[in-house]
């Protein structure tokens, strides 16, 4: 973008210096837009537990809490940011449905689509999350109508999404055509600025494999290149890209020191003529500029809005600067919505009786933050659940279980009493799978382990239950990372030969997340759902502690 100005100035000033007309005579004033947007919202409509967390004002080197977030404080927000501003537009850059808390969860996610359509959001790319409960339900958020399975079980008919997605990767394969539609473009004072929404190339890796059947998912920076010339041609010049990828920053939530992450390579491929990038997908919050380019990101779960202000050259249509602040959704000092807080109310009189069901109690909180291993508290009970629930003989006989730590979402927080609900299970494991429980050799299992670093920059260290452990060395490179003797079952070295009974969950077992060794398990015997297991282990050994965490061993 910076590029792109300088050489606008050095025409404009050669061009005035020529004689041909007085410097800046009768120009035109900019255009202001100002675009606000957020990512990952993931159903949050109630702040999430935790807030978000800042560089401490008082001393930069520590982090301080925030309480943020919900959807009533970031109605006020988003109506206080508008009115700041003649020319705004409300955007996402997506997931914010899929991995949900309780209350949007319980009504596949419908509370969710329903209160940012009431808070005015107009245009969302499409992420990974939106993917799943598959294609069709995500059309069905978008245009309205009951669940196939559980019909309405909202105050009202489901009316669908008053924003519009946008999808410019994803293809349907039997149509060629995409999902939704690439882009759109608004005018603002007459000048067309373009919206371009894409998810990330890799989500067929992190979907469930039956949820990406009949789509592909292009390269992000060849897809929004290979649509330049086309808005060009309808005479748009400032162009915006809402993507869902992101970054991983160093600094606090409105810097950007040493980024790193696919959305860095992903912008500098990106053709000269787009702007400005709102990504997503890392749970990050960031504001950057990337190859001249401004580039941002919102956190998570409502936590922040990114307020985007531009200035359109009404001669050429294009952008002439662009700044953003990702301002903080105080729920400590923000008034709440009306609107939103009777829509929440409406939901929460439906949910509340199975969500408030006391599950047990914590002596401290579990954490799903990994050790140096990959090892967390929180994935450690988890696999202990899954393994209780799928060992006795009519169960599935398991000795073993394995989770993917995508699939543990959130810590389980100790409150004061140290109780835990079912709603707060629920946030830990939303997805709702089914427990499978499988047959392998000891050698599939050595192999489903190095499967762990299929992506070497994003390892995914399963969690598993209690009696198994092994040791991994860093230094190995992939294929030789698990010591093959040190694999034990109760103090018993793993038999590569012999056949072990085994529990995952149903995204797994169909090679979710690249461990495609799971698809060569025998004699599946299919389960309860993981939360479900979660609170029948709760129940039974209550008050919950943390484990040792020394499970899995790293070295070098």
């Amino acid at each position: 973008m910076r590029d792109k100005f300088h050489r606008k100035l050095v025409a404009f000033t050669l061009f005035c210096l020529a004689g041909a007309v007085p410097a800046f005579a009768e120009s035109a004033p900019p255009v202001d837009l100002r675009i606000l947007a957020i990512n990952d919202f993931h159903g949050y409509l109630k702040p999430p537990a935790g807030g978000i967390r800042i560089a401490d004002p008082a001393d930069k080197t520590k982090k301080i809490a925030v309480a943020a977030g919900g959807a009533e404080h970031m109605a006020t927000l988003v109506k206080q940011l508008r009115q700041e501003a003649k020319n705004t537009i409300f955007v996402a850059a997506g997931d914010l449905i899929g991995a949900s808390p309780f209350l949007s969860a319980m009504f596949h996610d419908e509370p969710t689509i329903e209160s940012l359509s009431m808070m005015g959001l107009e245009l969302a790319s499409v992420g990974n999350h939106e993917f799943d409960e598959g294609k069709a339900e995500l059309k069905r958020m978008q245009n309205g109508g009951c669940h196939p399975i559980d019909n309405c079980r909202g105050p009202r008919p489901f009316p669908g999404a008053k924003f519009h997605y946008l999808a410019a990767s994803t293809i349907e394969t039997a149509t060629g055509k995409t999902i939704f539609p690439a882009y759109e473009i608004r005018e603002f004072d007459g000048i067309p600025v373009a919206f371009i929404g894409l998810t990330l190339k890799a989500t067929p890796n992190i979907i469930s494999p039956s949820s990406a059947t009949g789509l592909e998912f292009g390269d992000e920076a060849d897809t929004v290149n290979a649509l330049i010339p086309e808005l060009k041609a309808r005479g748009v010049e400032a162009i915006v890209v809402l993507i869902h990828e992101g970054g991983f920053p160093t600094g606090d939530y409105n810097e950007c020191p040493g980024i790193s992450g696919a959305i860095v390579d992903i912008v500098r491929k990106f053709d000269r003529a787009v702007d400005i990038v709102v990504s997503g997908h890392t749970h990050q919050a960031y504001v950057c500029e990337i190859d001249g380019r401004l580039v941002t990101s919102g956190d998570k779960f409502g936590t922040l809005v990114t307020a985007i202000d531009v200035k359109l050259d009404p001669n050429s249509r294009d952008v002439i600067s662009a700044k953003a602040d990702n301002v903080i959704v105080r729920s400590g000092t923000l008034p709440k919505d009306t609107e939103q807080t009777a829509l929440i109310d409406a939901y929460d009189r439906s949910a509340a009786p199975i969500a408030n069901r006391r599950a047990g109690s914590v002596t401290e909180t579990l954490s799903r933050t990994p050790n140096n291993a990959g090892e967390s508290a929180l994935g450690d009970i988890i696999a202990d659940a899954q393994l209780a629930a799928t060992q006795s003989e009519k169960d599935g006989n398991a000795v073993a279980a394995f989770t993917n730590p995508g699939g543990v979402r959130t810590d389980i927080i100790k409150k004061e009493d140290g109780a835990v609900t079912y709603a707060d299970l629920f946030a830990s494991q939303p997805f709702r799978n089914q427990l499978v429980t499988l047959s392998l050799t000891g050698a599939q299992i050595r192999d489903m382990l190095e499967q762990q670093w299929l992506d070497p920059k994003r390892p995914r260290i399963l969690q598993v239950s209690n009696g198994f452990s092994y040791n991994w060395d860093g230094s190995k490179p992939y294929g030789e990372r698990v010591v093959a003797a040190s694999m034990s079952l109760n103090g018993v070295p793993i038999d590569p030969t012999r056949s072990y009974r085994v529990t995952v969950n149903n995204y797994l077992s169909l090679g979710g997340d690249g461990f495609t060794v799971l698809k060569e398990g025998s004699s599946q015997q299919f389960g309860v759902f993981d939360v479900d297991a979660l609170y029948a282990y709760f129940q039974a050994h209550s008050p919950i502690a943390p484990t040792a965490a020394d499970r899995i061993v790293r070295s070098n």
